[in-house]
């Protein structure tokens, strides 16, 4: 098992790695749109979801992946009303053929952001 960090996305806010590589997959921990470099979080579902997506583009980018190889995501939302945004801006950082995805609706998430994801990716 090999961690992965990057200050090119947002650091552990508690007790877990950024990512982990096992056996060749690359398992990230869920990114919130939270900005690496000012620490702040954008206003609204499309900013945050774009976020989330640089800032697992660049897990991926540091441990030697990229979103090409991403093979499983899970997706959260706050509120699934929102899905059609988050999925618009989801299909601009995928290309065919598509992950595996689950999407569910949750209560709350860290910082009270509106949309988390995790992928699994090959090296």
């Amino acid at each position: 098992m090999k961690t992965v960090s990057t200050t090119k996305a947002p650091a552990a806010i508690g007790p877990y790695s950024q990512a982990q590589i096992v056996g060749g997959m690359v398992y990230t921990s869920g990114q919130i749109g939270l900005d690496p470099a000012t620490g702040l979080v954008p206003e609204g579902v499309e900013a945050q979801a774009h976020q989330v997506f640089k800032n697992l583009s660049e897990l991926l980018k540091a441990a030697g992946s990229d979103m090409s190889k991403v093979v499983k995501t899970t997706v959260f939302i706050k509120d699934m009303n929102d899905f059609g945004l988050v999925n618009g801006i989801y299909a601009q950082y995928f290309t065919e053929p598509y992950p595996a995805r689950s999407c569910v609706e949750v209560a709350r998430l860290p910082k009270d952001v509106l949309v988390e994801c995790e992928v699994i990716a090959e090296l």
